[in-house]
C-alpha cells in the first residue's frame, strides 16, 4: 500500500506533458488528382525545404544582423520578406549577378563576397535545390525527377554547411555565425535544420530511384494476384430442368 502511495505521489510531481503539436494534412484540391505518390512527396519535400531555408535565413540574420543592413533593408523582417519573394518568384538575386545554382552558392561562400551573405547564401541554396528538381516546386504526373541530381543536391548542402563552418574572412572570423558550442551552452539548431534538408533530399532520391522498379513489381503483383491467386468456385452450379 505504501509503495502504491509513493508511486502516486511521484506521478503527481511529474511535469505535465508538453504539447509537441500534431501532424497536419492539407485539404484535398483538384491538383491532387494529377499527382502520383512520388509527385506528392516531392511537392511536400520542396515546400518543407523552402520553409527550412527561410527559417535558417531568419536565424542567421539574428546572429549576423550586420548582413541585412548590407543590403539596405530597413529591418530584418523587410530583408526576410524580400528574400522570400525573390525565391518564390524565381527572380535572380542582384548581388549574385548572372550566377545561379552551384555557381551562385560558391560565390556566396567566397571570403571576398561583400554583399548580404545571408541572403546570397540562402537564395543560392534554394536555387540549387529547385534546379535539382528540374526547376519546379510543384510536381504532377508528367513531371520527371532525376534521382541523381536530387542526391547531388543533398551532397551540395553538406558541402555548403562544411564550408560555412570552416572558411574565414580576412580577419580570421567565420563567414557567418551559426552553430555555437561554448561556456554558455550549445546551439546546434542550424545543424539540425540543415540535416532535415539533407534527409528530405536523400529520401526523395532513394524513392525516385525505386519508382520504376516498384512499378514493375506492382504490375507483376497485380497480374499474378488478378489471374493466378484468385479463389476458384467450388459450389456446383445447376441449371433448372425444363
Amino acid at each position: 500500500m505504501a509503495a502504491a502511495t509513493l508511486l502516486l505521489a511521484l506521478a503527481g510531481c511529474a511535469s505535465p506533458p508538453t504539447d509537441r503539436g500534431e501532424v497536419r494534412a492539407e485539404p484535398m484540391t483538384s491538383q491532387d488528382l494529377i499527382q502520383s505518390d512520388v509527385n506528392r512527396m516531392a511537392t511536400l519535400g520542396m515546400r518543407d525545404n523552402l520553409v527550412s531555408i527561410h527559417l535558417l535565413a531568419d536565424k542567421l540574420y539574428r546572429r549576423n544582423p550586420k548582413e541585412w543592413r548590407k543590403g539596405g533593408a530597413a529591418s530584418r523582417e523587410t530583408a526576410l520578406q524580400t528574400l522570400r519573394e525573390s525565391i518564390e518568384s524565381r527572380q535572380p538575386w542582384p548581388a549574385l549577378g548572372e550566377r545561379h545554382d552551384v555557381q551562385a552558392l560558391a560565390l556566396a561562400l567566397q571570403p571576398e563576397f561583400q554583399g548580404d551573405r545571408v541572403a546570397a547564401f540562402c537564395h543560392a541554396l534554394a536555387d540549387m535545390i529547385i534546379t535539382a528538381h528540374g526547376g519546379k516546386t510543384s510536381f504532377h504526373l508528367l513531371d520527371g525527377i532525376d534521382a541523381q541530381t536530387v542526391y547531388n543536391a543533398a551532397r551540395n548542402v553538406e558541402i555548403a554547411v562544411w564550408l560555412l563552418a570552416q572558411r574565414r574572412d580576412a580577419a580570421g572570423r567565420p563567414l557567418l555565425l551559426a552553430d555555437e558550442i561554448g561556456p554558455q551552452g550549445r546551439n546546434l539548431s542550424f545543424e539540425r535544420e540543415f540535416g532535415k534538408i539533407v534527409a528530405r533530399l536523400d529520401l526523395l532520391a532513394e524513392v525516385t530511384s525505386e519508382k520504376y522498379r516498384r512499378a514493375v513489381v506492382s504490375y507483376v503483383q497485380s497480374f499474378v494476384g488478378g489471374t493466378l491467386l484468385q479463389f476458384l468456385p467450388v459450389e456446383v452450379l445447376t441449371s433448372a430442368v425444363p
